[in-house]
């Protein structure tokens, strides 16, 4: 499913923002991106991502502004500049060359600042960061929840309509039958003109056409199937992957129906249930 979330917010003087992005992917697909400051946080971060999302590809952006001056602090490092210059005097003096030192030429040289890192407490900047994870986690859930809904809503209504078109089959099997005995009865007449009809044969034929054309097992099945999906779509939580299976046992019956109906009408009306099939089909490669 696809998914937003984001949260800002100020931890021990550092603000932390986090964007998560999370596109329709069959299996999950998790990359992170940190300041350097905070690439050790990157496996915790997955992990959190991990617990919450388990399907889509999903992006996650982190952003650390530190309040001014609380992160580096650099100092002259006298005792080196102090030998700089001293050396330097040396060489003006002994050698004659130009006495051009400027702080230019001493910042330049290597070791003349000394730069000062305050010590980090790695946990509590990893437990900080996590907690703005979960804020913005928190908004990709609802967001995801606000569409989960829709879907649901749009898969039972599909369910619904294929509903309509099994009952439209079952009522048709029964007078496809009836027609193919009408047709065996006339036919029969027309070749045997005046001589007796076997009635006995006629319901024999009828019956055996009747068992290759019927389908109230499959629909059956079908019933249940929608019966199903139904079920795990009042019961919420990460269903994907059991539709998908539940998905493929459906079409596995509208194929059977369609190669037992020999009515054009209810070939039709088996078309339009795989069409429905298919279109649910769609949405749950979108479903968690």
């Amino acid at each position: 499913m696809t998914g937003y979330g984001r949260a800002v917010e100020t931890v021990n003087g550092r603000e932390f923002t986090v964007e998560i992005r999370s596109v329709n992917n069959r299996y999950l697909d998790c990359s992170v991106r940190l300041p350097r400051n905070l690439a050790f946080c990157e496996d915790a971060v997955k992990q959190a991502v991990k617990a919450s999302i388990s399907r889509g590809k999903t992006e996650v952006y982190v952003t650390l502004r530190t309040e001014s001056g609380e992160e580096v602090k650099i100092s002259l490092n006298k005792p080196v500049v102090e030998g700089y210059l001293e050396a330097m005097g040396q060489m003006v003096k002994e050698y004659g060359v130009q006495d051009d030192i400027s702080v230019s030429v001493l910042s330049r040289l290597p070791d003349v600042f000394a730069v000062e890192k305050p010590q980090v407490d790695e946990e509590q900047l990893q437990k900080d960061l996590l907690g703005v994870v979960s804020q913005a986690l928190a908004g990709f859930d609802a967001m995801r929840t606000t569409e989960g809904k829709a879907m649901a809503e749009d898969l039972r209504s599909r369910g619904q309509t294929i509903l309509h078109l099994v009952e439209q089959v079952e009522a048709g099997n029964g007078q496809t039958v009836a027609d193919y005995r009408a047709r065996l009865e006339a036919k029969l007449r027309e070749v045997l003109e005046n001589t007796a009809i076997d009635e006995g044969r006629i319901l024999t034929e009828a019956a055996i056409f009747a068992d290759k054309v019927a389908v109230d097992e499959e629909t059956v099945r079908l019933r249940s199937h929608l019966s199903q999906m139904n079920t795990m779509l009042e019961g919420g939580g990460a269903v994907g992957r059991k539709l998908d299976f539940l998905l493929q046992e459906m079409n596995r019956e509208a194929n059977t129906i369609g190669s037992k109906c020999t009515d054009v009408r209810l070939a039709r009306v088996v078309v339009d249930i795989k069409a429905e099939l298919e279109k649910i089909r769609e949405q749950t490669q979108n479903i968690e």
